[in-house]
């Protein structure tokens, strides 16, 4: 992992983690409508991954995210270094941060961005949750554009 992507994966850490704590200190009984019928902010404590998938198993959450942590540490030593891949990078390792600090130090994840979206309630996540898809999506950009090996826009030319 390159500086870059380390600083940018330490600041999404602190972002999650700083708006964790307000919402720990804010919500925890109250529920805030931004936009009526769209979105609120409500404090809610999941034990699993996303949709509470594999919920109250923190164990092996933990394994598989550092698991994950590793191969995609691997994976980036591989992908182009630019701006683009060094964000989605860091993203996705500071989201990764930001659970895992949760699930390990208070055995959950605050969650607390709340939309509904055509009548439907979207599951409450975090800015960590988003800080993962958003990486997840540009690394498949990268990896559309061919920008995912330092070899690959030579293979294409030949």
């Amino acid at each position: 992992m390159n500086k870059k992507v380390f600083i940018i994966a330490i600041i999404i850490l602190i972002i999650d983690q700083l708006s964790k704590m307000i919402a720990n200190m804010y919500l925890v009984d109250n529920i805030v409508t931004i936009i009526p019928n769209f979105f609120k902010l409500e404090y809610a404590l999941n034990t699993g991954a996303a949709w509470s998938i594999l919920n109250s198993h923190q164990v092996i959450i933990i394994v598989i995210s550092i698991i994950l942590m590793i191969i995609l540490f691997m994976i980036n030593k591989n992908f182009k270094s630019n701006i683009r891949n060094n964000i989605a990078f860091g993203l996705v390792f500071g989201g990764i941060w930001g659970n895992l600090v949760d699930r390990i130090f208070h055995g959950y994840v605050i969650d607390f961005l709340s939309f509904k979206i055509f009548n439907y309630n979207y599951p409450i996540f975090n800015v960590a949750d988003i800080a993962v898809v958003l990486g997840i999506l540009l690394l498949i950009f990268a990896v559309i554009k061919g920008e995912d090996n330092e070899n690959s826009s030579k293979r294409k030319s030949n």
